[in-house]
């Protein structure tokens, strides 16, 4: 579709485009002066997923602020993008059945504040999350029909059932019913008990996960109990406990000091000869000590350079 495909009809008030193959569609090709367009049929109209970008942008360009009923039935769309509504304020009834949709995310039918009747039959929708929940809970007390799709009633459906049961939006709850598994099947969805789809197991391990949960929160209180009487322990003696630290620190001061000390001194080339000559002359004293244990009790020992020189002392003479 080219641009202003209706342009020249100013009264067009009803426009029936299905059974189309529209593979390119222009932003502004459903832009009509005055907007008189309240009825908009594109089932089984649109060729692939660039169609359904290229409408996107139509319906945001196209100034249908008038458009009351959209159809965009058997298309084969798998998502809807977020806001793709937003510029059809006035929009009363839209129909997506005979599609592929397998989830509604936050924002997909924002500005539908006039929403009166969504279609949503005869898609891949297994069930509905969160999100899609209060997506859909935001349009108001509307009518919503999601019957005649694949609900695998498992334990990921119980968020949807709870909401069949509590929302006030008008559901067609006799035609959502379950498909999966084969004991359930054709059973009603709304309704089901949590023992019916399997979630008992799960609410047991919950319940488990909070017993050992509990059990990690009382045993970190214990520990921290006992860290505060230790600590209380410690400010009690904090004097004797400084001394004994200080008398350490003395301690192994002393000893790095030694070791310290022994390491400069094996490590200098330059002491090598002072500790050779040290021993040199501890041994020569060590045979001056001998040689003065042989002499005589009057005789001294006078060390020089080369010799031991032996002095004898005498009587003094007229005694």
């Amino acid at each position: 579709m080219v641009s202003h495909s209706f342009s020249a009809l100013l009264n067009l008030r009803f426009l029936d485009l299905s059974g189309n193959q529209l593979a390119l569609i222009h932003p502004e090709a459903l832009s009509i002066p005055g907007s008189p367009l309240q009825e908009l049929n594109l089932s089984r109209s649109l060729h692939n997923f660039t169609a359904l970008t290229d409408l996107t942008t139509a319906l945001r360009w196209g100034g249908l602020g008038g458009l009351l009923r959209l159809d965009l039935s058997g298309n084969h769309l798998a998502l809807l993008p977020p806001g793709m509504f937003a510029h059809l304020p006035n929009l009363q009834q839209l129909f997506l059945t005979n599609n592929s949709l397998v989830a509604v995310y936050s924002g997909t039918f924002s500005g539908l504040n006039h929403l009166q009747v969504l279609d949503l039959t005869h898609n891949d929708f297994r069930t509905f999350m969160a999100d899609a929940l209060q997506e859909m809970e935001k349009l108001g007390n509307i009518r919503i029909l999601l019957g005649h799709n694949p609900y695998a009633c498992s334990c990921e459906i119980q968020e949807f059932v709870a909401w069949l049961n509590e929302s006030r939006v008008q559901v067609d709850v006799e035609a959502v019913r379950c498909t999966s598994p084969k004991t359930l099947s054709n059973t009603q969805v709304r309704g089901l008990s949590v023992q019916a789809i399997g979630c008992v197991v799960a609410v047991q391990a919950e319940a488990a996960d909070l017993t050992l949960q509990t059990s990690y929160v009382f045993l970190g209180l214990v520990l921290g109990f006992v860290g505060m009487m230790f600590l209380f322990v410690l400010y009690l003696n904090r004097k004797g406990m400084k001394k004994w630290i200080n008398d350490m620190r003395d301690a192994c001061r002393d000893v790095l000091e030694g070791y310290h000390y022994r390491y400069e001194i094996d490590s200098d080339p330059r002491l090598g000869h002072i500790q050779a000559g040290n021993r040199g002359k501890r041994a020569q004293g060590h045979s001056g000590l001998a040689l003065s244990q042989h002499l005589p009790n009057d005789t001294y020992i006078i060390p020089t350079d080369t010799q031991v020189k032996q002095v004898t002392t005498s009587p003094p003479v007229g005694l």
